[in-house]
């Protein structure tokens, strides 16, 4: 049974499992998420969906990665055979989504360079949509390849398999300790400016002031267990993948807690930096907060390029901060999220970390072409949707249910945790896990199934033809690669649990 390699430092691992954590998401999901759920008051769920949903979560996955010393299906696989299956169901959604996420790296690193002169103009949409995207007219239609969005993309698949290439150590260790202080100083730096600025004040106010009718409102909680639980980096086997490369002695469950309350910490601080921007964007343009406020692609290339526009001095500077900013913070969670299934060939098919890097992030790379055409956006924003939907958070509900239902294996693995840390898990811990968010990803499902199954309410009003050829077979597709590549057998003796030896590579 071959050594598997080691984090250097503690920090090390905690910047990595944070870089995960914090992407995209978390600058423009997260604002105007709680702004829409109650502002202030919002904070009173997210903050117990945190504590019962998103930390036991991750002391679940990093406990599994900790005791079973492998990749998620490996992991999956010694933990009991018939689960082994949800490992790669969880490597497949990584797969489809490192294929468009690199993409809107991309286009990040590209608005990085139009900071400079501020090349997207006034009309910052038409821009976007119609000079940088060159949209095509019809969702469905590939069209051809765009060099604005190509050629950047070929960047970042170099930066982020070369981290690869180099391993976990040497690799995505050291690379982890150069994004992410950097990202915190340069989104520092950001709010430090935003704040300052004119209207910022009520930009604030809409953010914080809190609307405590919404704490009754069941859509409310069910919002805040959703972004705790998309933003945490949560089944998408990552977690796993990541803490299989813990030393022996390592504490789990304070591991957890703050890689949980760090990623909650950087979501603030893009809430604030965020809304301080657009009640400055409002001043200036004599509207409403609750006018400008907007979320996704919208706000980060179109909405902020409106605002550093409209800024008094320094333009290009805040531009080149703020999207240097979503590089960092995409590239720490696509580096994060294409390991899991390098780390998964590896283990399954015993090849080399090379030719693992090559065959799974050289396919994820060519498959990523397809988003740098004229119809990329709109198989970006279907396949986008329905992975999460239909592949995160049911993945999400499956594992718990068969871990702590199925498999029973709640208790065997709060003794591994409470034997490595300080902090020792109770009862609350397994009532999480066996009954709290079964319930709310349950319930979120539900919604989603009914809301996808009624025509009135499809996605984005897509036709129901590019849904299906987009969204649900990409969806069905990850559940179905899960069960094939369980069909291929182990070697010999691999899916016992190893003992855990000390080796750093």
């Amino acid at each position: 049974m071959s050594n598997r390699p080691q984090w250097g430092t503690r920090a090390g691992f905690i910047l990595a499992a944070v870089g995960s954590a914090i992407g995209l998401g978390n600058i423009w999901r997260f604002p105007a998420t709680a702004y829409e759920n109650g502002g202030g008051a919002f904070f009173i769920p997210y903050l117990f969906a945190l504590l019962t949903a998103g930390i036991p979560l991750l002391i679940l996955e990093f406990t599994m990665g900790h005791k079973y010393r492998g990749s998620a299906p490996l992991s999956y696989g010694r933990m009991n055979k018939k689960l082994e299956w949800i490992g790669w169901w969880q490597v497949a959604v990584s797969f489809v989504i490192s294929t468009y996420y690199a993409v809107i790296i991309a286009w990040a690193l590209s608005y990085t360079v139009f900071s400079f002169n501020l090349k997207w103009g006034s009309d910052t949409e038409g821009f976007l949509f119609s000079n940088y995207l060159q949209l095509a007219e019809t969702p469905g239609q590939i069209g051809g390849l765009v060099p604005g969005v190509f050629l950047p993309l070929l960047i970042v698949w170099a930066v982020t398999l070369g981290v690869l290439f180099k391993g976990i150590k040497k690799g995505i260790e050291v690379a982890n300790r150069i994004f992410i202080p950097t990202l915190v100083v340069l989104f520092t730096i950001i709010v430090i400016r935003a704040i300052t600025l004119d209207g910022a004040a009520e930009g604030l106010n809409a953010f914080f002031t809190p609307s405590w009718d919404s704490i009754m409102d069941g859509k409310v909680w069910v919002a805040a267990y959703g972004q705790i639980f998309f933003s945490l980096s949560i089944a998408f086997a990552i977690m796993i993948t990541y803490s299989s490369y813990l030393p022996k002695k390592s504490d789990i469950t304070n591991n957890a807690f703050i890689t949980g309350f760090g990623n909650s910490a950087f979501e603030l601080l893009a809430g604030i930096g965020v809304f301080s921007a657009l009640g400055f964007m409002a001043a200036q343009s004599n509207m409403a907060v609750e006018d400008v406020v907007s979320a996704g692609v919208g706000l980060a290339f179109v909405v902020f390029p409106q605002i550093i526009n409209e800024f008094p001095a320094l333009n290009g500077l805040f531009g080149f901060l703020f999207f240097g900013s979503l590089v960092l913070a995409g590239l720490s969670s696509l580096i994060s999220i294409v390991e899991t299934f390098v780390a998964g060939v590896q283990d399954k098919f015993k090849v080399s970390r090379t030719k693992a890097v090559l065959f799974g992030g050289g396919l994820s790379a060519v498959i990523s072409i397809l988003f740098a055409t004229k119809g990329g956006l709109y198989f970006l924003d279907v396949a986008d949707y329905f992975i999460n939907s239909f592949g995160v958070a049911l993945s999400g509900l499956v594992q718990v249910i068969a871990i702590a239902w199925f498999a029973k294996e709640l208790k065997n693995l709060q003794t591994h945790a409470n034997g490595v840390s300080d902090i020792a898990l109770g009862t609350w811990w397994k009532v999480c896990l066996g009954i709290i968010t079964p319930a709310v990803l349950g319930y979120m499902m539900f919604k989603n199934i009914r809301t996808n199954l009624n025509p009135e309410t499809y996605y984005g009003g897509y036709d129901l033809s590019f849904l299906l050829s987009s969204g649900w077979i990409v969806a069905i597709g990850a559940i179905v690669l899960g069960f094939v590549f369980t069909f291929f057998k182990w070697d010999k003796d691999e899916l016992k649990i190893p003992e855990n030896k000390e080796v750093s590579q």
